[in-house]
């Protein structure tokens, strides 16, 4: 039999053609767990990948039958869907093309998820209260990914960028399959040894389910709570959600986004030390300005350009402190001298030669004076004295009144 020439397209169009027609594969049922999935933000087509535990079938939903699903597809939701099986000619890629989805039951993966992450939020592990605040400015970050995965030189890309300051640490580590989780343990007890980390950023990029699932590993998430420095989840894309990202201080949605997180502006940083410079000089101009400003206005008063006006009042009052204080001074003196002739005239009369000299005198034995007749006896010589002289007498008789 010879063989037929064909184009590549004249084969993909007629194997298409067999597919189609034939009557068993123009409506089917179809049951599987979601994989892989992705929305065509333009087309608004979906794309997915629909498998069981033996295989697997690229899918494909159009915008028109999207609209009639009445859930958000996700990966690791068991679907079932009816349609149709075709060939997509560009590409000689054989599709399911779903025309209907309704939800079967969670698949294997989303059911482990849940299970976990409701297990870990019993404990308290994803609460608000044990999130770290990130450092400000972080001298070195560890980074736990794979060496030559993307998100590793995103990182590296962004941090030079915006902080050239910081140092990147990479623990490598493989971040797919089923010896990734405890690859990544391990990676992270090795970050713990160092003591000069600020910061660790753990993650990869985008994938499906399955590439993601190393990340919800249970031990593994109790080792990310266990980080002695905080940690920034960084797992696949904006719309996933692992259970590491729960469990860190910080959950970026990519890589990049958690780069971007960790580590300051240069260029922010320096226009704000540039504005702040701007408002201190700013404000110490207005200062001096205002205070040359009461400066000259208090040096044009007029006192300043009279100084002695300014003493003047003082001068009156301190003159008139002055004279009543020398005229009461004056006063005081005079009084007190006039007190003290009184004083002195009462004392001089009360001197015994002036009393003397108004007719009294003063009787002394063996040099004593005598003041009763108690201390005298008959016989005893006394010496009389009077104001111009002195006796001797003899005592003949003692008389008591």
């Amino acid at each position: 039999m010879q063989p037929i020439n064909l184009t590549v397209k004249q084969l993909n169009t007629y194997v298409r053609s067999l597919l189609e027609g034939d009557a068993n594969l123009a409506s089917i049922t179809l049951e599987g767990e979601i994989s892989g999935f992705k929305s065509n933000f333009s087309s608004g087509h979906w794309y997915f990948t629909l498998k069981d535990n033996d295989a697997s079938v690229k899918s494909v939903m159009f915008k028109g039958n999207t609209l009639y699903v009445d859930f958000k597809p996700r990966d690791g939701i068991k679907v079932v869907c009816r349609g149709y099986v075709s060939l997509y000619e560009r590409d000689g890629q054989f599709q399911f093309y779903a025309e209907t989805m309704r939800v079967f039951g969670d698949g294997d993966i989303a059911a482990e998820f849940e299970r976990i992450k409701r297990k870990l939020e019993s404990e308290g592990l994803f609460d608000a209260s044990k999130k770290r605040p990130l450092p400000l400015f972080p001298q070195k970050i560890g980074v736990i990914t794979a060496k030559n995965g993307a998100a590793f030189q995103d990182i590296l890309h962004i941090t030079s960028r915006r902080y050239s300051l910081c140092d990147i640490i990479l623990f490598p580590t493989l971040v797919q399959g089923m010896s990734a989780p405890k690859e990544i343990i391990n990676a992270l007890k090795k970050a713990y040894l160092r003591t000069d980390l600020d910061l660790i950023i753990i993650g990869r990029g985008g994938g499906s389910a399955e590439d993601l699932s190393c990340f919800n590993d249970e031990e593994l998430a109790r080792t990310v709570s266990c980080s002695p420095v905080p940690i920034i989840s960084a797992v696949g894309h904006e719309i996933d959600f692992t259970i590491c990202d729960f469990v860190a201080d910080l959950r970026a949605p990519t890589p990049s986004a958690a780069a971007e997180l960790a580590v300051p502006s240069s260029e922010e940083l320096q226009k704000r030390i540039d504005f702040f410079a701007k408002k201190i000089t700013s404000f110490t101009q207005k200062f001096i300005l205002e205070k040359q400003l009461w400066l000259d206005s208090v040096l044009s008063r007029s006192f300043f350009a009279y100084p002695k006006m300014l003493f003047e009042p003082f001068e009156y009052k301190l003159n008139t402190l002055f004279n009543r204080i020398e005229n009461s001074f004056t006063l005081i003196t005079k009084n007190n001298e006039i007190r003290f002739k009184s004083v002195e005239a009462v004392i001089e009369n009360l001197a015994p030669k002036r009393v003397m000299e108004r007719g009294y005198s003063v009787i002394y034995k063996n040099n004593q004076p005598i003041t009763t007749t108690e201390e005298l006896l008959i016989g005893d010589n006394l010496n009389v004295r009077f104001s111009n002289g002195c006796a001797e007498v003899k005592v003949l008789k003692i008389l008591s009144e």
